[in-house]
């Protein structure tokens, strides 16, 4: 594993339910609509930094020119290869969403880390990062890195949760109460980037799905005390896109 990583443990220890969990992630599509108003990535190069296991990638490639994802962990790196190697007409989820003519050649899965992208300088117009800038202060490698990788005029989207509102974002801070959401706003507008909020939802197939979902973002008794106060499979979320053009 590359130094200064801090394990992601939801993706890194339960993959197979992260994937259920993404599925049932922003159903409306009210993140990319956003991304799109701002910079749309038809036909362009598309970073996807810290790309787990590769969900993002296909949707990516659907419309951009050539798409790369950097992962630091091997086991997602791996995942992520035989999502790639299967868009060209294998069966499930990918399948389709190339147009025709494309080349799953065109997306490409790196190992590296967002504090040191191995990538040439000014070389995407797109860069995504969804939760793989999760605190803000102490990822200014990653900005410094977002800076030299991204071409000018090319845009980068950092996707953070908003502790400040929804039930979800309740949940957040009762289970890091150290965690503070302004401070995090206030670094990104330091940096001089901008904040879209934005109101998503998780919306899941049934409850049982639902809580397996939970019970990997949260430690057991928190998530215990989530489940017992929430019925339902969906919860209604709040995040922040920011963004920054270079």
């Amino acid at each position: 594993m590359h130094r200064d990583v801090i394990p992601s443990p939801n993706i890194w220890q339960s993959p197979d339910i992260y994937e259920i969990e993404n599925l049932g992630v922003d159903p409306e599509g009210v993140i990319e609509d956003a991304m799109r108003r701002v910079h749309d990535w038809r036909g362009q190069s598309v970073l996807d930094v810290g790309c787990g296991a590769g969900f993002h990638l296909p949707r990516f490639a659907a419309e951009a020119a050539r798409v790369i994802g950097v992962e630091p962990h091997p086991p997602l790196v791996r995942r992520a290869r035989r999502r790639i190697a299967a868009l060209n007409g294998s069966p499930g989820r990918v399948r389709g969403l190339l147009s025709a003519g494309q080349s799953a050649d065109r997306v490409h899965v790196l190992r590296g880390t967002a504090q040191d992208l191995p990538l040439p300088s000014s070389s995407i117009d797109v860069a995504h990062a969804r939760w793989a800038y999760f605190f803000g202060p102490g990822c200014e490698p990653g900005i410094a890195e977002l800076a030299r990788v991204v071409r000018r005029g090319g845009t980068a989207f950092v996707i953070d949760n908003d502790a400040t509102r929804s039930t979800f974002g309740a949940w957040f801070r009762r289970a890091l109460p150290s965690y503070d959401p302004q401070a995090v706003e206030r670094f990104w507008a330091r940096q001089g980037w901008h904040r879209i909020p934005l109101e998503i939802r998780w919306e899941h197939p049934d409850r049982e799905t639902f809580e397996s979902v939970v019970r990997i973002e949260f430690e057991p008794k928190i998530a215990d005390a989530f489940l017992a106060e929430h019925p339902g499979s969906s919860v209604d979320y709040a995040v922040n896109l920011f963004w920054h053009t270079f």
